[in-house]
């Protein structure tokens, strides 16, 4: 009468159907982590498996408390099921289902290979709503976000989070496994010190972060959460993507701390949240409806758009040197953390793919590497909607300038300084563009621009004329 649960990107106890589906059926229960390091496409990135380490390690010691571990395992998944369901003479397999492109053809072979000798039960915990639940009046795939929003508001009701089991039943004996160190998800430099430090990593970590944002922050996110140089956002999202709090989850806290205020509904501060979190959640609509979109654009006429051939610029603008503060300060974050901050990711993609004229899948790529949140969904759309070549997306002659955007939404530098430290003694009035600070001022600084940090590598007003150019050239 085995169960087992085959944890995904959902490593948390509280609010998890499979795990919930296995209690309820009764017999042991036998948590399980696949790791299949030949998957592929979009296979976990650097940062992400940094991530997953550690999210796996405080998983395994949430599932010790309760009587039970988490027993890890190497290959293939539908060979790895195949095999533990023998070894264990397991009557039935529980997952989560995802809406990736490659994990649905999985768990369709999964079905196909197992589904007669074992029963197989899903939950769709990774999402508010399914997303088939969701269309136009023309019974078509939404491809605009207000809409999206106003439909989700008006039929969605998620079940409240269900309470993690008190007590696991664990198998007889365990099978073999493997140790989290054979997965190989450290890098052996030891690069990810930024990332470790930056970071409280697991479910109890995701908890204290949701429940002291919705108390603290949420109230505030409107008016700040295009401000990079302020802590005025949640940082939820890894947590999010790894499953460690679950969209459920964070729906009912808003709302729940909004009846604990003796409020009816959700103050429109917290709605603006909340926006964000459906925002996510249209991203995953456009991925099950549309999954080509990982690699190609959803709009057809830029399928030949002329894209710029320039690994030496793509590599400036990785390293964060290509001169203009903003963009450097938001990759060199994302370097040292995984992590970028909403508004600075929109300026450092247009400036790739606008005045670099860069395929906006390069930035994807890179990202995909590199964020501890690299969400394929959220990944693409956020990419091809600065690009213009996605679902409501900004128009592509929309080039944002990256000299306006760090006065307006940095006006002190602290976000730069931060980032930056060359140019930390610069005045605000001077730090948003130092190639147009007077020599003194920069000389008083301490900042030779070529040497401590570098000129910038182009003229934006000459880049966003032949962005427009482009756009020209790829219209019928």
């Amino acid at each position: 009468m085995t169960t087992i649960v085959w944890f995904r990107r959902d490593l948390r106890l509280a609010d998890h159907s499979p795990l919930r589906m296995a209690c309820e059926r009764g017999g042991p229960v036998l948590p399980l982590f696949i790791w299949d390091p030949t998957r592929t496409p979009w296979a976990t990135g650097a940062a992400s498996r940094v991530w997953l380490h550690h999210s796996l390690h405080a998983l395994a010691q949430s599932l010790e408390a309760l009587g039970s571990r988490v027993l890890l395992r190497i290959g293939p998944p539908e060979a790895v099921l195949a095999a533990l369901a023998e070894e264990t003479r397991a009557t039935a397999l529980v997952f989560n289902r995802r809406l990736e492109p490659a994990e649905r053809e999985l768990e369709a072979r999964i079905a196909r290979r197992l589904g007669s000798r074992l029963d197989i039960e899903t939950g769709g915990d990774a999402v508010l709503i399914d997303p088939a639940a969701l269309h136009t009046a023309e019974r078509q795939p939404y491809r605009v976000f207000t809409p999206f929003w106003r439909r989700l508001r008006e039929v969605c009701r998620p079940p409240s989070p269900a309470s993690p089991p008190r007590r696991l039943v664990a198998p007889a004996t365990w099978p073999a496994g493997a140790t989290l160190a054979d997965l190989g998800l450290l890098p052996r430099l030891g690069w990810d010190r930024g990332i470790t430090d930056s970071w409280q990593i697991g479910e109890r970590a995701a908890a204290q972060r949701l429940d002291a944002f919705v108390a603290d922050g949420a109230a505030d996110y409107a008016v700040q959460r295009d401000f990079p140089g302020v802590d005025g956002v949640s940082r939820l999202s890894p947590h999010l993507h790894f499953g460690e709090v679950s969209p459920r989850q964070v729906w009912h806290a808003v709302a729940a701390h909004a009846a604990a205020q003796g409020q009816m509904t959700v103050p429109e501060t917290h709605v603006a949240w909340l926006r964000q979190l459906v925002w996510r959640e249209f991203a995953q609509h456009l991925l099950a409806h549309f999954p080509a979109t990982t690699d190609a654009p959803l709009r057809e006429d830029f399928a030949h758009f002329p894209w710029v051939e320039d690994p030496d610029g793509l590599a400036r603008w990785q390293r964060g040197e290509t001169g203009f503060p903003i963009v450097d300060a938001g990759m060199r974050e994302l370097w040292h953390t995984g992590w970028m901050h909403n508004r600075v990711r929109m300026i450092v993609a247009s400036f790739l793919t606008k005045d670099l004229g860069v395929h906006w899948l390069a930035g994807a790529r890179w990202f995909w590497d590199t964020l501890v949140d690299a969400d394929l969904a959220n990944n693409t759309l956020g990419w091809q909607w600065t690009a213009g070549c996605g679902a409501d997306a900004a128009p592509y002659f929309r080039v944002f300038n990256p000299i306006l955007q760090s006065t307006r939404f940095d006006p002190e530098g602290s976000y730069l300084r931060r980032w930056l430290p060359a140019l930390a003694r610069l005045p605000a009035a001077d730090i948003h563009a130092p190639w147009q600070a007077p020599p003194l001022t920069l000389a008083a600084a301490g900042v030779r621009l070529g040497v401590d940090y570098p000129a910038p590598m182009l003229d934006h007003g000459a880049a966003r004329t032949a962005a427009l150019a482009r756009l020209k050239r790829a219209q019928p």
